[in-house]
């Protein structure tokens, strides 16, 4: 017969009249998870000085390993059995083998300090005009090793177009790194201009200071018992993405007079240099620049026993590469 609102539940009557929950509570624990703990030992609740875990009431008693009274990891007694026999070659090299992985170990250890690398620099290489007079003036270095070793050959000088050089040096050193950012050079130094001529042993700092200055110091001593000392620092500021000004500071210093050099004992010469050049690559950059140098002290007396001018301003034009 069809449904009457009668067979419908009363209002306020139990929704679960007439159910058996004997049989729907069996049911639901049937389906119930199993507990992982059923069955422990709760007797050792935690306490306060004892936070609750999940294995707060396991019984761990046996748990150390068999036959060793209870010590594991490092409480193990010290033993005599010999060390295990090395791995020989590689990992990589039980898959690729070990012939196939030599090359590549050959170049992972280039890349990562174990190469031979090399460089030619001329950081100045210019004319200078000044007083109406045509002069030139070159600085360069060339260096071959690697990141802790290296051979450097050095040299620097100035004079004057269609003359003989007034100053002409070189140097070889060996260069030592004694981190990042420091290299320990030492060497010699020959003098071929002004005459007469002279060698030096030398020794110095080549550095990268704080906020990215170049920065070397040198110290001289020369055969006949001179001893010289040079600082100079530069720094490049760059501008834009092509354009960089450098500018420039050398003081050069001597514990004696040097007549035959026109050289005063003290600061003896200062130079102070800007330079502005454009990157056409960084390899190559042509600038134009302005100089200032003063001969101070005893080497102004002595240039001008000679006749000789003691320093002014220079304007230069020039060419900074590297290969």
């Amino acid at each position: 017969m069809p449904a009457t609102p009668t067979d419908g539940p009363m209002p306020g009557a139990d929704p679960h009249a007439g159910h058996d929950m004997g049989a729907m509570h069996w049911a639901h624990s049937a389906q119930q998870p199993t507990n992982p703990h059923a069955g422990h030992a709760m007797s050792a609740a935690p306490t306060e000085a004892q936070p609750a875990g999940p294995h707060t009431s396991h019984d761990l008693a046996g748990a150390a390993p068999a036959g060793h009274g209870g010590a594991v990891g490092t409480n193990l007694p010290a033993g005599a059995a010999p060390a295990p026999t090395a791995f020989p070659g590689s990992a990589a090299g039980r898959f690729y083998g070990e012939q196939a992985m030599a090359s590549a170990m050959r170049d992972l250890k280039r890349e990562h300090g174990g190469g031979v690398w090399n460089q030619l620099l001329f950081n100045i290489a210019e004319a200078q005009v000044r007083d109406g007079r045509d002069g030139y003036r070159w600085d360069g270095e060339a260096w071959i090793g690697g990141d802790i070793n290296r051979l450097v050959l050095r040299t620097e000088g100035a004079g004057e177009f269609r003359r003989a050089p007034d100053e002409a040096q070189f140097e070889v050193l060996y260069s030592r790194a004694l981190d990042p950012y420091v290299n320990l050079q030492a060497g010699v130094r020959y003098d071929v201009s002004p005459d007469p001529d002279r060698a030096y042993a030398s020794i110095g700092f080549e550095a990268l200071a704080p906020y990215w200055f170049d920065v070397e110091t040198t110290l001289f001593l020369s055969d006949k018992g001179d001893l010289l000392a040079q600082a100079e620092a530069w720094y490049d500021q760059r501008l834009t993405n092509w354009w960089v000004l450098q500018p420039r500071a050398e003081l050069n210093f001597a514990a004696q007079d040097i007549p035959e050099h026109g050289v005063g004992s003290g600061l003896s010469e200062i130079e102070l240099g800007l330079r502005l050049r454009y990157e056409f690559r960084r390899e190559f950059a042509p600038y134009l620049g302005v100089s200032w140098d003063r001969k101070v002290g005893d080497t102004a007396r002595f240039a001008r026993a000679e006749g000789e001018g003691t320093g002014g301003f220079s304007f230069l034009a020039g060419l900074r590469v590297w290969f």
